[in-house]
């Protein structure tokens, strides 16, 4: 039996509508909450650059990477927006004791794909960035940190990774995916229908490029006519023996020697995808949402030999199907020990048209009890996500949640404060 579905309030936002078992309707508020019936569970506050609570991120209409790192390594988490059509591709909200100041990292025009990650690539100590160019581009970029030395009128150095080939670089991970004891940087490149393995040279800023190499060809979940490709990457140790794995759509890709690596499907639709504890047992679970696309979000969970696809169950957390839910993640929200999930909605992804293509958009929490059960709640309804991330924003040590929509209400972007349990 289902938990019944409640809608948390955003502290500073006025009550509207809906309720515990709400349904979907066709007249939703952008934003529609209510007070939580459970004191337990966090309460948020709702800021916007629409309000002028966060600098508005800049002209572009295609808003399409979100990236959350700790840039100038003050302990508190920064993040990074990228974009499309219009200058600048990417810029920083750097946290600071009363909000965020938005710097730009670079200033020329890109075509950013969704995705991006964080390491030091370098070895200077602080983290650099990586994002991959979209449909346009044949490229992977990674940009130097010049910590710190940092200058709001220079743009970051940035460095090509990859160059020629196919297009499209949706989602990029660093691991020790060969247990060399040295990272690697996997992403997805759609239009050559893979994953590709680019290690680090021993002289990064020196390179032109890095040694690339495709370690996957094939398909991860999409599903002809409702996901429109695969994508989705993170990193886990799924068979417990000390090595980073990749996740990937619908499947774990584990390294089994001299470059080559076993794929094994774990669900069988796929999209974003991340593992986690949600109940006891020797092989952690996995949570897949489709993305870009309408499928089914569920949690999956090997109930023996993990390397067998057939051991794997998937439990459903919705009972209905996700629309574009190109927004999940993984972590404890409410600080009780369990891990919870959040995902949500997109509210608009057609680009010919202004209307919204999901104006029912909702976002997700799903608040674990360790052994597998979750109690599902709404954060927001009438709100299009794109690249949500959980993270500590304001450096208080609980889990806040940032939003970059894609093309819905843009430019904007949005943060809910977690402020703790509830009166």
């Amino acid at each position: 039996m289902k938990a019944p579905i409640t809608l948390i309030a955003a502290a500073a936002l006025g009550l509207a509508g809906g309720g515990a078992g709400c349904t979907r309707t066709d007249e939703s508020p952008e934003v529609a909450t209510i007070e939580a019936e459970f004191p337990s569970r966090p309460t948020f506050r709702h800021l916007s650059s629409v309000n002028g609570d966060l600098p508005v991120p800049g002209e572009s209409h295609q808003q399409t990477a979100s990236l959350v790192a700790d840039l100038d390594g003050d302990g508190v988490d920064d993040f990074v927006l990228g974009f499309r059509r219009v200058a600048p591709a990417l810029v920083w909200y750097r946290r600071t004791t009363d909000g965020w100041d938005r710097v730009v990292i670079e200033d020329e025009l890109l075509t950013v794909e969704a995705g991006g990650a964080a390491h030091d690539i370098d070895g200077d100590g602080d983290l650099d960035l990586v994002f991959g160019g979209d449909w346009q581009s044949t490229d992977v970029w990674w940009w130097e940190n010049p910590a710190p030395a940092f200058d709001p009128e220079v743009s970051w150095t940035r460095r090509v990774i990859k160059t020629g080939g196919q297009t499209q670089h949706h989602d990029q991970a660093f691991g020790d995916f060969l247990g060399t004891g040295t990272a690697q940087l996997a992403f997805w490149n759609q239009g050559a229908g893979g994953i590709f393995l680019a290690e680090k040279p021993d002289d990064p800023r020196g390179a032109e490029t890095w040694n690339v190499r495709q370690i996957y060809a094939g398909e991860a979940g999409e599903d002809e006519g409702r996901i429109a490709y695969p994508e989705g990457l993170s990193v886990a140790d799924i068979d417990g023996d000390g090595a980073d794995d990749l996740l990937a759509g619908n499947i774990w890709l584990r390294h089994e020697g001299d470059g080559a690596f076993q794929a094994t499907r774990l669900a069988e639709v796929g999209g974003l995808i991340f593992a986690g504890r949600f109940k006891p047992g020797t092989v952690p679970q996995v949570v897949i949402a489709a993305g870009d696309g309408t499928g089914p979000l569920r949690w999956s969970e090997s109930t023996g030999d993990p390397a067998d696809p057939a051991s794997w169950v998937a439990h459903d957390l919705l009972g209905w199907e996700l629309v574009h839910g190109h927004t999940l993640q993984v972590g404890d929200i409410d600080a009780d020990g369990n891990l919870d999930i959040f995902a949500a909605e997109m509210g608009k992804w057609s680009e010919k048209k202004a209307e919204p293509d999901n104006p029912e958009a909702t976002a997700y929490i799903f608040y674990g009890d360790g052994t597998g059960g979750f109690e599902t709640t709404v954060l927001v309804k009438g709100h299009g996500f794109h690249e949500g991330r959980l993270a500590d924003l304001d450096g208080d040590g609980d889990l806040d949640i940032l939003n970059k929509p894609y093309n819905w209400k843009v430019p904007r972007v949005d943060v809910w404060l977690n402020e703790g349990p509830g009166e």
